[in-house]
């Protein structure tokens, strides 16, 4: 056995699909085996690898073990001569490992290699090549100064960004996002430190293999996809905490005691510099925005007061506690409105905020009525301001919307402009997919692979890409990995990497097509079955309704379970549904429509249970679409309410 492929996967089932697709294509001739080792998913990963890749070694963990244990059952039963540890959110040209492969059989010295790597959007990931993290590495990179001088040899050697990262060059680090080791390397350095749980534990391997007379290599000669923050968001306190408290243990274990103190001052420094950091940005973004809309309000009523001092009554009509108290508890109660219309939230929605001053304007006007005479103002002065209000908000918004700040994203604005490279079956596929998303992107047209191709919205072929994207407008591009190999799409992102655009990857049969527009943040995904069970706050409403009846149930448990025939089942339900693990309505047991819907907990009780006579399978997977893209929290009540004594069913059963 040539190559051990070996993939840690927790809850990134398309990412995952699309990996095993490319690593696939990538073996080609290779004698090779693929372990997926899965912590614990609940997201059906498990059944996708089983359905799409039986060829696959699966290994099932019942908990979330963390990435060096999982790599380490593996590593155990691989029989290749070279292990590869892949993150699942990853993709592999097709002649990826045969490169790599020849690479180490040229260099016995190798132990380990990384390759080159790129984000979502084609753009260079400098982890791809580093450094060893000596203590005053780690300062120059915790404090920035890495970034201020990165041609330095002394300041940049965090990630060696004085190499050129087209270059072949030996390496101190690498990432364990693609990690190739020689098994003979492994049985002498040994596997994974298991101490680290998910940061780490690639700095240390690879420490270890210098130390055992091996050399580590960045290579250059193949590019991969990383789409990377899928498992950790980069920029919270806890990634902070793991990652820094990761080269603690690093540190300890490998630097001389004085330079594990030194190292450890830094890295304690470095987790509450970070952490003040995400906090005070956490506490700016909540509150910047109303506290501008409090200010241009503010002004307005400095403009408005005066000029009505003029026309209807004399200057200083209107004593000082009126700008002190009144006013900043008018602006106070707009702010409110805004807030509780939903004007806050994101895409930005004028209507919303418009709601919400009118909204503030009458709860204002009432309390006006009924307070002390002495502290009525004048209620035109709150109408004027009110006009203010609706006035000035939404066109500061547009401003900023217009100028392309962040955050001031219009939910009107039209819609994002894509275009599909592939060939014209792939296309018509594809364009369906996104026509049954909620996004509904404005596909502008096609773009051929090859350059005879023919179609009505052929915009032209891939050659033309960079020309396409600038007349068209184009802001997102679609690849159908069936139409293009894996090494074209990644050498056209590297071309296009100049540009502002968007890349998503369409695996070929399948209902997803992913991608990531920035390197700290989650892959974006277009699912055919992201639909409103899906949403966030429909998730919500459906996890509180069966917290809210569990308790109910188990508040009025020993007057309501004489009411049930299978009073242990009632019992094991409720407690199930407390833990998460099974919801009081769920979906009618269908294999085939189930797998593509968003994943839903095992239902105690589903729409099936309105029927006298079951339902044949094409309704049951009608009936399952339509609950799945169509969520009412008020079905669910009405099923409950008509099938409340059938709460003890067996899930599925």
């Amino acid at each position: 056995m040539k190559l051990s492929v070996i993939i840690v996967n927790y809850n990134v089932r398309h990412f995952l699909e699309q990996c095993l697709h490319s690593v696939f294509k990538s073996i080609g001739e290779i004698n090779a085996e693929v372990f997926v080792v899965d912590n614990n998913s609940v997201d059906g990963s498990c059944h996708i690898i089983r359905e799409k890749f039986p060829q696959a070694r699966l290994i099932e963990n019942k908990k979330n073990t963390g990435f060096s244990v999982a790599n380490n059952q593996a590593i155990r039963v691989a029989s290749g001569q070279y292990v590869l540890l892949l993150n699942p959110d990853t993709v592999v040209e097709e002649d990826t490992f045969s490169k790599v492969i020849a690479f180490m059989d040229q260099h016995p010295e190798a132990g380990g290699l990384g390759v080159k790597m790129i984000d979502g959007k084609g753009r260079f990931l400098p982890e791809s090549k580093r450094g060893l993290p000596t203590p005053w590495v780690a300062f120059y990179k915790i404090f920035g100064i890495s970034t201020l001088f990165p041609r330095s040899k002394r300041f940049g050697r965090y990630h060696l960004s004085y190499l050129n990262k087209d270059e072949t060059h030996e390496v101190d680090i690498l990432c364990g996002a693609f990690m190739l080791l020689r098994k003979e390397t492994l049985e002498k350095t040994g596997l994974l430190d298991e101490t680290f749980f998910m940061y780490g534990e690639d700095i240390d391997l690879s420490y270890r293999i210098t130390k055992a007379g091996y050399k580590n290599y960045y290579f250059a000669g193949t590019t991969i996809i990383h789409y990377k923050g899928e498992s950790t968001k980069k920029g919270s306190i806890n990634y902070v905490k793991m990652f820094y408290n990761a080269m603690l243990i690093f540190s300890g274990k490998h630097f001389s005691s004085g330079n594990y103190r030194i190292y450890s001052l830094f890295i304690h420094l470095a987790i509450y510099f970070r952490a003040f950091i995400a906090v005070v940005q956490r506490i700016i973004r909540r509150i910047y925005l109303p506290v501008l809309d409090f200010l241009l309000m503010f002004a307005g009523f400095l403009l408005i007061v005066p000029l009505w001092e003029r026309i209807m009554f004399e200057p200083g009509h209107f004593p000082s506690i009126f700008f002190q108290w009144a006013i900043p508890a008018y602006i106070l109660t707009w702010l409110a409105g805004i807030q509780f219309s939903g004007g806050y939230r994101k895409p930005v929605s004028l209507l919303r905020i418009s709601r919400g001053l009118l909204w503030g304007t009458i709860a204002i006007l009432l309390a006006y009525s009924l307070i002390d005479e002495d502290y009525r103002f004048s209620r035109a002065v709150i109408l004027f301001g009110a006009a203010w209000a609706i006035l000035t908000l939404p066109l500061m918004r547009l401003i900023f919307s217009k100028l392309k700040i962040s955050g001031f994203e219009l939910d009107i604005e039209s819609q994002k402009k894509v275009a599909i490279v592939g060939n014209p079956q792939e296309v018509k596929r594809i364009k369906d997919l996104l026509h049954q998303t909620p996004v509904n992107p404005l596909v502008v047209g096609s773009i051929s692979v090859k350059q005879n191709e023919q179609g009505d919205d052929l915009l032209g072929h891939v050659g033309q890409i960079r020309d396409i994207i600038g007349i068209n407008n184009i802001e997102e591009i679609i690849f159908c990995a069936g139409s293009l190999s894996s090494g074209e799409i990644i050498r056209t992102m590297l071309d296009l990497s100049s540009l502002d655009i968007a890349y998503k990857i369409a695996p070929p049969e399948s209902f997803s097509i992913i991608g990531s527009n920035s390197i700290h943040t989650a892959g974006d995904l277009y699912l055919v079955d992201v639909n409103a069970i899906s949403r966030k706050p429909n998730r919500r409403k459906k996890r509180l309704l069966d917290l809210i009846l569990s308790s109910v149930l188990l508040i009025t448990l020993p007057v309501n379970i004489w009411f049930f025939r299978n009073k242990k089942q009632l019992l094991s339900n409720l407690l199930r549904v407390l833990k998460k693990k099974q919801t009081w309505v769920g979906y009618i047991p269908d294999e085939y429509s189930v797998k593509h819907l968003p994943i839903l907990p095992d239902g105690v009780i589903n729409q099936g249970f309105m029927f006298k006579q079951k339902p044949s399978q094409n309704h049951v997977r009608q009936l399952n679409i339509l609950y799945a893209k169509d969520y009412r929290i008020w079905n669910d009540l009405l099923l409950i309410s008509r099938n409340w004594r059938k709460l003890d069913n067996c899930p599925n059963g």
